[in-house]
């Protein structure tokens, strides 16, 4: 209880009857004040809610609220005492009693204001630079005394980026009779992922780190990047450090340097000594293209084993064993068959279904001599391509027309009338293959082979209808989606040119061809054009264009290969010259070469060195009989390769033939001299060309020589 200014607690030692709780009994029967029985001190003094003198400006505690923020404190000069007078106001009414302080003790006090004003902003700005978040996307730690090494600043990383992952399973069931029960049903777990990933770190002020991870990059160099640097002080022995993807161009012009390499480079400095060191694996290859009056000429060098996979086809089995004897009649060409018509079908990738059809390939299909299923199918008397060449296409169409077309009943109808035919081997069934236009592809209408815009996946299917005509009879091979009878739900009844299943022991692998070269070149000229076959002797060290042993000791490789049988006249007398021959040696165009013979590094080669102990050691027969995974595992047969160079016109603009080129990579001379970049010539690094903006380097006929690296393989 509060009498005048002191304070008490009242408290009771014993408890207390209701009658005794009285007024009488507690404050006495005059009101006077009674002496409380017990009195303790509080542990946590309150301090005055006013200031009424100048020791209360100094009584403050650290367990009192805060001032509200409406309470402001006023001070005066009364120029009358020479005295401060401090006023408290809450709006507009005073809530306190004036006191005066002398001018020394508003001089403390303001003092003791500042300094602890002063103070309270230095924990508040020492407290927010020690707010330690944890972040995953900026990370930051602590390094301690290796901040001498690196520099102060700690480790950071700050990662951005996405990554998805996508985990599925698929079911299928295929009602096949032929099959056995437990062989119908398959379940398959599908995982795919997508990862976009930029990590950029640093490690005190020398150290810094960049990774780039990307999984839909269309080029492996751009799928992964990644890069270290350690940059030293001025008076250091390590000037600079780097590891990951660098560069390195030497000032000199004797050694050739690269800027895409994958290893670890370093400045070293001794006083006045500089040193620079790599160790690396490069990443590109060096590539030379000279121009010269506006005609561009390009080297080229193309392995073996590099052929154009699932583009080149031949229509049968027939046009292929006529297609050397063809060759061999250069420059004419009397086979008797004159293809006319044709439609190609393709698996339907695009979503484009305007032109699209369900189709049943058949393999076996107007084969007659080269037949999978002997068991299944006979012999027709038609010794040409034709659906008469066996009684395949009798049979098939003689089954439930609604049943073998109708795409939902195929496999069940053949499953059940032919049990030795398997799905994705002997035929395909495909719902909707998609017609290519003529603009895809071209044919070669004498020797019987068609040639794709674009090269096919391993997993599509490609399949043809035909017609030609040989001594005056006209002949058919499938069905075309013109012919009358048809409704546009049926599968059209076609020849198979390339399955799902691409194995060597089906004679279907045999119509691809592999004696066909991409120079990597589009509108060949036949003028200064160049082309030779070289092996590499490893007893000697150096490439040759012959070999040293067998029945072709010292003979050029290029006439081995009946690529030289001609002269310049198109006589049958060699001259050591490659016989451009358009459209059946040459496909200016798309710039190919294809070569006389079906298997030139294989069964030709072996049969012209004419001793198997022999041959054994030069006949590369894996390019032909395994796939070309397969093939290039034999990298000790993989010795031969085409190198040469050809002309295209250019004007002003040079091709360097690749794409995202390293930048910094591109040099341009002309006649000895370097050319400068923006101001001579402009690159554009994406799609690979060079244009030449100074006329004069043009017009004044000198060489114009491009030297880059191509990181596109």
């Amino acid at each position: 209880m509060l009498f005048g200014s002191s304070y008490y607690i009242v408290s009771a030692a014993n408890r207390l009857d209701a009658e005794d709780m009285s007024a009488e009994s507690i404050f006495g029967r005059n009101n006077d004040a009674v002496q409380v029985v017990d009195t303790v001190n509080p542990r946590f003094p309150i301090t005055k809610p006013q200031n009424e003198t100048y020791d209360d400006l100094y009584e403050a505690s650290p367990m009192d609220a805060p001032m509200p923020e409406n309470v402001r404190t006023v001070v005066e000069y009364d120029i009358n005492t020479g005295n401060y007078v401090m006023r408290s106001f809450v709006g507009e009414i005073e809530i306190s009693t004036p006191y005066s302080l002398s001018e020394q003790e508003y001089r403390d006090y303001s003092l003791k204001q500042l300094m602890q004003r002063y103070w309270k902003e230095k924990n508040n700005e020492l407290g927010k630079s020690n707010e330690d978040k944890f972040s995953l996307t900026d990370m930051k730690f602590n390094i301690g005394p290796a901040d001498k090494i690196f520099g102060p600043g700690g480790v950071r990383l700050r990662t951005q980026g996405s990554a998805e992952l996508i985990f599925g399973i698929r079911r299928n069931k295929i009602d096949n009779p032929a099959l056995p029960e437990m062989d119908r049903t398959g379940v398959t777990f599908e995982f795919d992922e997508k990862i976009q990933l930029n990590v950029n770190g640093q490690v005190g002020s020398r150290v810094n780190l960049g990774l780039n991870y990307n999984t839909e990059a269309s080029f492996d160099f751009d799928q992964k990047m990644a890069k270290m640097g350690f940059k030293g002080e001025e008076d250091d022995i390590i000037q600079n450090f780097e590891a990951g993807n660098v560069s390195m161009q030497p000032n000199s012009s004797l050694i050739q340097g690269s800027s895409a390499l994958f290893g670890i480079k370093t400045d070293l400095k001794f006083g006045k000594l500089n040193i620079s060191a790599i160790v690396s694996q490069q990443k590109s290859e060096s590539k030379r293209v000279s121009s010269k009056g506006g005609t561009q000429t390009t080297e080229f060098d193309v392995p073996i084993d590099n052929y154009d996979e699932n583009r080149h086809f031949f229509l049968g089995h027939y046009f292929r064993e006529s297609f050397e004897p063809a060759m061999r009649k250069l420059p004419a060409i009397a086979s008797g068959i004159t293809i006319g018509r044709i439609e190609v079908w393709v698996t339907n990738k695009r979503g484009n279904y305007d032109q699209a059809r369900n189709i049943l390939a058949f393999m076996d299909l107007a084969e007659r001599d080269s037949i999978h299923n002997n068991a299944t199918w006979n012999s027709g008397s038609v010794q040409t391509p034709s659906n008469k060449s066996n009684n395949l296409y009798e049979q098939i169409t003689a089954l439930t027309p609604a049943g073998v077309r109708n795409p939902q009943q195929t496999n069940e109808v053949i499953g059940a009338n032919f049990p030795l035919l398997y799905g994705g081997q002997d035929f395909e069934k495909i719902e909707s293959a998609r017609k290519l236009d003529p603009n895809d592809y071209t044919v070669n209408n004498a020797l019987g082979f068609i040639s794709l815009r674009t090269a096919l996946n391993p997993d599509e299917v490609l399949a043809v209808a035909f017609e030609y005509t040989y001594r005056g009879e006209t002949y058919q091979v499938g069905e075309f989606s013109t012919d009358k009878g048809f409704e546009s739900g049926e599968a059209l009844i076609v020849k198979m040119l390339k399955s799902t299943t691409q194995s060597p022991d089906l004679p279907i692998w045999q119509l691809m061809m592999k004696n066909v070269y991409s120079l990597g070149a589009m509108q060949l000229q036949q003028e200064n054009f160049k082309l030779d076959i070289i092996y590499r002797n490893d007893s000697i060290g150096t490439s040759l264009k012959y070999i040293t042993e067998g029945a072709i000791k010292n003979q050029l490789l290029l006439r081995v290969m009946e690529l030289d049988r001609l002269d310049q006249r198109q006589e049958p007398h060699p001259d050591g010259i490659f016989d451009y021959i358009q459209g059946y040696t040459v496909l200016p165009a798309s710039g190919r070469i294809i070569f006389p013979v079906l298997e030139p590094f294989g069964s030709h080669l072996r049969k012209k060195i004419n001793n198997d102990v022999i041959a054994d050691k030069y006949v590369f027969e894996e390019l032909y009989n395994s796939t070309l995974v397969v093939a290039r595992e034999s990298t000790e047969k993989n010795k031969f390769r085409l190198v040469g160079e050809y002309k295209a016109s250019s004007g002003s603009e040079i091709r360097l033939n690749a794409m995202n080129i390293p930048r910094g990579s591109v040099s341009v001379t002309s006649g000895g001299h370097k050319l400068i970049e923006n101001q001579d010539y402009t690159v554009d690094y994406t799609m690979g060309t060079v244009t030449i903006i100074n006329q004069s380097y043009i017009e004044s006929g000198n060489n114009i020589d491009v030297q880059l690296e191509n990181q596109s393989l």
